[in-house]
């Protein structure tokens, strides 16, 4: 299983790719591996708020659906429309291919909440 060290990681295993004033975010490959094939995914439409840790969409796989949760608060200013027609991606590119949304950070202090790679690592082998 991967977990690329440049990424930040949530408790409830979204990662983090910062890019300047914005964030790129998805599930992790240990997301992914534990939900199984994701048939469907839903995301929220540009220019939509997200509040950290609250809801901004949902994953469905052939076992169940899981709600995705942001891991910081701002402004959705793209979504990967790729996903409608291959939620495939997420479990063959959850870092690449499988981003969900970017969001423009209201909070940049929230990114010090989240986890390092080695941190995320550990919290998944407990």
């Amino acid at each position: 299983m991967s977990t690329p060290k440049e990424l930040r990681y949530s408790e409830e295993h979204e990662w983090v790719k910062v890019e300047g004033e914005k964030v790129r975010i998805g599930i992790t490959d240990f997301a992914q591996h534990e939900l199984g094939d994701i048939v469907f995914v839903e995301l929220p439409e540009v220019g939509d708020e997200v509040s950290a840790d609250e809801p901004f969409g949902s994953v469905e796989s052939v076992k169940t659906v899981s709600e995705l949760y942001a891991p910081v608060s701002g402004k959705i200013v793209e979504i990967n429309e790729d996903l409608s027609d291959n939620p495939e991606f997420v479990n063959e590119s959850p870092y690449e291919k499988a981003w969900m949304i970017v969001v423009e950070v209201s909070d940049s202090s929230e990114l010090d909440k989240l986890m390092t790679a080695e941190q995320y690592e550990e919290m998944i082998n407990e």
